[in-house]
């Protein structure tokens, strides 16, 4: 399903994997940031590159608002709290900047710790 975005230019439809695509590039770039993983009957696993929607889900509002929950796998050693709130930040702002469409809310669920 797609969101609609109306602005100047008419109607413009984007589709969720797009929504999710650009959440994890800005989620990415973030510091203590391992991946993104799925559960699978039970199981976290760590992703790999060939399919980065998998631990993003997009659902969207009544009121024309998405809200984006994130299954991320972060570094042992660092602020759970600070990186789940540089995520945050980095993909409000990504998201709200690139498609029009505003965030209301975003989860960060962490669902392992990578110790290197």
């Amino acid at each position: 399903m797609a969101t609609k975005v109306n602005n100047e230019y008419g109607c413009i439809e984007i589709d969720k994997h797009v929504i999710a695509q650009i959440a994890y590039r800005a989620a990415m770039e973030s510091y203590g940031l391992v991946g993104f993983s799925q559960k699978i009957k039970g199981i976290v696993e760590l992703l790999k590159g060939d399919n980065a929607t998998k631990g993003v889900k997009i659902y969207e509002t009544e009121d024309n608002k998405i809200e984006i929950e994130l299954y991320v796998i972060m570094q042992y050693g660092i602020n759970i709290s600070t990186v789940a709130n540089n995520i945050i930040e980095r993909v409000k702002y990504s998201v709200e900047n690139t498609t029009s469409i505003k965030v209301s809310k975003i989860d960060v669920n962490v669902q392992g710790i990578r110790v290197k």
